[in-house]
């Protein structure tokens, strides 16, 4: 028997983006332990800049000799899965994986089950995604966010991809340098080409990483990636997603009260500076409020919502304003030539398409 193949069992390979965290260990050690049908080959694409030394990492000694290093060249996520998933071997699934997850016992098992079910239409096989949260305690904003991925409909930390589906679109678009919304694009454009996305049933764990206070002032750039999506896909592709809306047009009222205090107190107008700072004032509070009521509300985290509090709202439009001008000329995005799934035989196995 071929590795990661037999007879019912689809072969697939395992890709990797990585940038050498120590989570890559935990989840190889996990993935090695998975049970099930080995997968042909484990892709690890070395995300660092090319000027870094080697990837640190232990491989498994079960995975030794399936293991293969890529360069990724440092261009972000969705560049690394597509330099990944054409360095692997011409097996049908590529099941992608971030380097924090923890495939869950009896993966490979599972996976094995999601994949021999899939229909000739299916393109992409979710995971069920978990988010372990403290116990003791109420979850930090940073948790809160991190434990939203239990719900995204398309995450790549654990989704396996059919290879003729991958191709049929292009892959990822590497637009996307950040680890957001390069999932949902990707199920968007093979659902608009004719495939269906199917839910699985095996199980990932995806611990909460560390991270400093100013973790969600840096996730602001993604409002840049928001402006792509809505010229790629349309106005209404967070319904299609099931892509929460966030607070956009909170921040950039309260913005525009910041700087309209700003420009009135500099043109001498006292009067309306103060009902502009009032308004400015009004809104942080109220985002801080939002933020610090669900969490545990020690000092750490209150001073750290404060603080990103006032500094998310402008940070927020201004990389809104930057995407609408770098993706200023980006076309919608159609289905190329040849991208439809093969069509299906008479008597197929029903998808479990996610709507």
């Amino acid at each position: 028997m071929t590795a990661g193949g037999g007879a019912g069992r689809p072969e697939y390979a395992v890709v990797i983006p990585t940038l050498g965290r120590p989570s890559l260990g935990a989840c190889l050690r996990a993935l090695a332990a998975a049970g099930g049908p080995p997968p042909a080959r484990v892709v690890l694409v070395d995300d660092l800049p090319l000027t870094r030394g080697p990837l640190p990492v232990d491989v498994p000694p079960g995975l030794v000799g399936l293991t293969t290093v890529v360069a990724g060249g440092g261009r972000g996520p969705a560049a690394a899965r597509n330099a990944g998933w054409r360095a692997a071997p011409a097996v049908p699934w590529i099941v992608f994986l971030d380097d924090d997850v923890v495939p869950g016992p009896g993966w490979g098992e599972r996976l094995a089950r999601d994949l021999a079910a899939a229909s000739r239409r299916t393109a992409a096989v979710t995971a069920r995604i978990t988010v372990p949260l403290p116990a003791h305690r109420r979850p930090t904003d940073w948790e809160r966010n991190t434990a939203g991925l239990e719900t995204a409909r398309w995450i790549t930390a654990d989704m396996a991809y059919r290879r003729t589906a991958l191709e049929a679109v292009g892959g990822f678009d590497e637009r996307f340098r950040r680890a957001f919304r390069e999932d949902a694009d990707l199920a968007l454009r093979v659902l608009a080409a004719g495939w269906t996305v199917a839910a699985g049933e095996r199980r990932t764990t995806h611990p909460v990483r560390p991270a400093d206070r100013w973790v969600s002032v840096r996730a602001q750039r993604g409002n840049a990636d928001d402006v792509l999506m809505t010229r790629l896909h349309g106005p209404d592709w967070w319904e299609r997603a099931a892509a929460p809306r966030g607070r956009l047009p909170r921040h950039l009222a309260v913005t525009a009260a910041g700087l309209g205090a700003l420009s009135c107190a500099a043109l001498g107008g006292r009067g309306p500076a103060l009902a502009c700072a009032a308004g400015w004032l009004a809104g942080t509070a109220e985002f801080a409020a939002a933020r610090i009521a669900p969490g545990p509300r020690d000092r750490d985290e209150v001073v750290s919502m404060v603080l990103t509090s006032a500094l998310i709202p402008p940070l927020a439009a201004w990389h809104w304003l930057r995407g609408r001008f770098v993706h200023r000329r980006t076309e919608p995005w159609t289905p190329p030539a040849g991208a439809a799934p093969p069509p299906a035989p008479h008597h197929r196995a029903k998808d479990r398409v996610l709507p």
